[in-house]
């Protein structure tokens, strides 16, 4: 699991354009290197991504360098502004347990929810709670529904 937020926690992702070329880049960059998604939310100010690792998993690092160093220069550049800095840091967690990866997946899928953009996950565009709804088994859906998410430590004070 992955957490990044923005400089100072500023919301420069304040565009369905920006919040899109995100997106668009992380998926790019994960299906480049191999790193299957399985979870994502995009916010203004920060994201979280669930994803499960290629045979090696050091790519992680280059991922994430290349997916702030471009959607940096393409947000500076939408904004009008050059060499500002976009991305504070990043976190990054190895989830070896089920019930910990199955909670995750609930976390991560009902974040704008958590931040109070929406009401129901699946009404926020740049998640993933949509696409696993239509895409995996009911039941799955169901079981990942049903993981608490109140014991996780995960940085998310955005």
């Amino acid at each position: 699991m992955v957490t990044a937020g923005t400089y100072r926690g500023q919301n420069f992702l304040d565009s369905h354009e920006k919040l899109n070329m995100v997106r668009g880049q992380l998926f790019s960059l994960a299906d480049e290197f191999d790193w299957r998604l399985q979870a994502w939310a995009i916010m203004g100010n920060h994201y979280h991504f669930v994803a499960l690792s290629p045979t090696d998993p050091s790519s992680l690092k280059t991922v994430i360098q290349r997916l702030h160093s471009i959607s940096a220069r393409k947000i500076n550049e939408m904004d009008g502004i050059k060499g500002r800095k976009i991305w504070q840091q990043y976190w990054d967690s190895h989830i070896n347990f089920e019930r910990s990866y199955f909670a995750r997946l609930n976390y991560v899928h009902n974040n704008p929810v958590h931040h109070g953009l929406v009401k129901v996950a699946h009404q926020y565009d740049w998640c993933s709670a949509t696409w696993f709804e239509l895409n995996a088994k009911r039941s799955f859906v169901n079981t990942i529904k049903s993981f608490k998410t109140d014991r996780l430590n995960v940085k998310d004070d955005f």
